[in-house]
């Protein structure tokens, strides 16, 4: 499946690896991905589309901010990200 903006990846490859991160655009054969964190959005990694894995392309609250080209807050990543992380691992009780 073909990465696009909005999507959510995982890094495979560089130091931040494993990491997951937020396509905020993509430019050719990069994407510009953002956490709100390590990379926040007014400064986003700039990292070629094979060092990534596409996570989830599923709809999400920032899906409609970056889709119409708005640069979505730093705290709105992370909540979406942290969200995400809470649906796929759940904490689990034992």
């Amino acid at each position: 499946m073909e990465i696009a903006a909005a999507n959510i990846v995982r890094s495979g490859a560089g130091h931040d690896k494993g990491k997951l991160f937020v396509v905020l655009a993509v430019e050719g054969d990069y994407l510009l991905l953002a956490d709100g964190k390590s990379r926040k959005a007014a400064a986003p990694k700039r990292k070629k589309g094979r060092h990534v894995q596409l996570v989830s392309a599923a709809e999400h609250r920032l899906s409609e901010t970056i889709k119409s080209n708005e640069k979505p807050t730093d705290r709105e990543l992370r909540r979406t990200l942290a969200a995400f992380r809470d649906e796929v691992q759940p904490d689990q009780e034992g």
